[in-house]
């Protein structure tokens, strides 16, 4: 395969739509970014426009591709990748969206996951999909549109109308209307898929009172999803590889070995781990979802979420006014030697996994007269670190009861991954080397992986294992039995924050 080949990502987020073109050895040709607005129409809801979704989407992949100087005529294959969960309802034959898209935040359908769990579906549901039941998921905000929307359960009855994830909506208009398709890793998160079988469960839709006619086919990551139509990019391009954002990301990440972990630094904090073709439950407070898969073959990953993470930062400079920029946080955090005994719980919305505490608030404790700003700024930034060292511990826990060898190592991406304190304070607290890559632009490197694959750029993941380079690596320093002593004052934080 020539050196000049390239591969274009469509990176659709939550705050924003990107393109980047990759060439073979996965470093960046260009970069295109819109931001995307969003829709509060009540308190707990979360809407985007879904048109906004498409045009933005599709206006920086025209942008990158301008600025990279090459026609699509050079471009190998399209990857997407997605915010997940986030659902859109469309009719089929003239293509324009019922409502808003329901974003993965947005809590409308809580009551009907209530209603669920009261009636005692929890364990069923888990079974079959490895997730717990949340208004996070796609299932119950289908069912409000399906609900709500005046004609809606007609149309879908009749066959008329598509449901789809973000990605699914993209291949939908890039096609123009030629395919109705999904990934697994998509799919998975809809809390309609039996992961098991890699196909959607009857008994769910039937329960939830939602028609099979509205769903979109499922494929592997890494297969045929269309062809993108000329009149959008200037040459028909195959669309070969889709993933959801986190799985996509731990696919960029190379971890394609079970016990491989990623954990991106974003807004909050996504970890999986790699645990390939066995199906395991987690006992720990993690979820079980599809890892992005290359064949027919069954891949499997534990996922477990930080609700709070880059936001403490966010927190610190528009709420507390401490620092104007959030890259200043590393200065100041700095200009003390620790925190000072200081512990924040940035529960701001309660706490994700392994604790499921929805009522959790945040606290700061250990304050004394000599607590400075700088001590809060390090004990915010320090709070991302305890929080994912407590579900790389759950992983942990369940790898060891599932058999596996001991996990060796942290692979990281993501906004706050650049912080090399936050960086250096995880891999004291983990006990295990923290490494950064050198494209850390790793979700959208993923999707255009998955797409390479397709295409026939790379044979294998052996291959694109190659091409993974740590850019940093970040080693222990902290000794155990210390390391243990800061875990213990965060249990009691936390206690301390989810204490009634």
């Amino acid at each position: 395969m020539p050196s000049d080949t390239y591969l274009l990502a469509l990176d659709q987020g939550t705050s924003s739509s990107r393109s980047i073109v990759f060439d073979r050895q996965g470093q960046i040709h260009s970069l295109a970014q819109q931001e995307l607005p969003q829709i509060y129409p009540s308190p707990g809801w979360v809407e985007h426009d879904p048109q906004l979704i498409w045009q933005t989407q599709l206006s920086t992949a025209q942008q990158a591709l301008k600025q990279s100087g090459l026609t699509a005529a050079q471009i190998s294959a399209v990857g997407i990748t997605n915010q997940r969960e986030t659902t859109v309802l469309w009719h089929k034959q003239t293509g324009q969206p019922l409502h808003n898209a329901i974003v993965w935040q947005d809590r409308r359908a809580e009551p009907a996951c209530a209603a669920l769990r009261a009636a005692g579906h929890e364990a069923r549901i888990q079974h079959s999909t490895g997730l717990r039941i949340d208004a996070y998921f796609s299932a119950t905000k289908l069912q409000w549109l399906l609900q709500h929307l005046p004609g809606a359960r007609q149309l879908a009855e009749q066959g008329l109308l598509a449901f789809g994830t973000v990605d699914s909506w993209l291949i939908w208009n890039l096609t123009k209307g030629a395919k109705h398709v999904t990934d697994v890793s998509n799919a998975a998160r809809t809390m309609l898929f039996d992961i098991r079988r890699n196909a959607w469960d009857q008994e769910l839709l039937d329960l939830l009172g939602i028609p099979s006619s509205v769903l979109p086919q499922v494929q592997p990551s890494s297969s045929d999803f269309g062809q993108v139509h000329p009149a959008w990019l200037g040459a028909s391009l195959p669309i070969g590889g889709v993933a959801g954002d986190q799985q996509a990301a731990l696919f960029g990440q190379a971890c394609f070995d079970s016990g491989m972990i990623k954990n991106t630094y974003g807004t909050g904090c996504f970890m999986l781990m790699q645990t390939g073709a066995q199906f395991e439950l987690s006992g720990n407070g993690l979820i079980t979802t599809s890892a992005a898969q290359t064949s027919q073959q069954v891949q499997y990953a534990l996922e477990g979420s930080v609700f709070v993470g880059g936001a403490v930062v966010q927190w610190l400079r528009d709420g507390l006014n401490a620092i104007h920029t959030s890259g200043d946080v590393q200065n100041l955090a700095e200009s003390v030697p620790d925190s000072g005994g200081v512990m924040m719980v940035p529960a701001f919305t309660g706490l994700g996994a392994p604790y499921w505490q929805p009522e959790a608030r945040g606290t700061i404790t250990g304050i004394t007269r000599g607590t400075s700003i700088a001590h809060i700024a390090r004990a915010a930034l320090e709070s991302i670190a305890y929080q994912s060292t407590a579900l790389l511990d759950a992983m942990s826990r369940d790898a060891c009861q599932a058999g596996a060898k001991p996990v060796s190592q942290l692979r990281v991406d993501g906004g706050a991954s650049v912080n090399n304190l936050l960086m250096q304070f995880q891999a004291d607290l983990l006990g295990i080397p923290v490494l950064r890559p050198r494209i850390t632009e790793t979700t959208a490197l993923g999707a255009a992986w998955l797409a390479g694959l397709q295409a026939g750029v790379y044979a294998n993941t052996d291959e694109l294992a190659q091409l993974w380079q740590p850019e940093r690596q970040f080693l222990p320093t902290m000794g155990r039995a210390r390391a243990q002593e800061h875990m213990q004052q965060w249990d009691h934080a936390v206690r301390q924050a989810t204490a009634a």
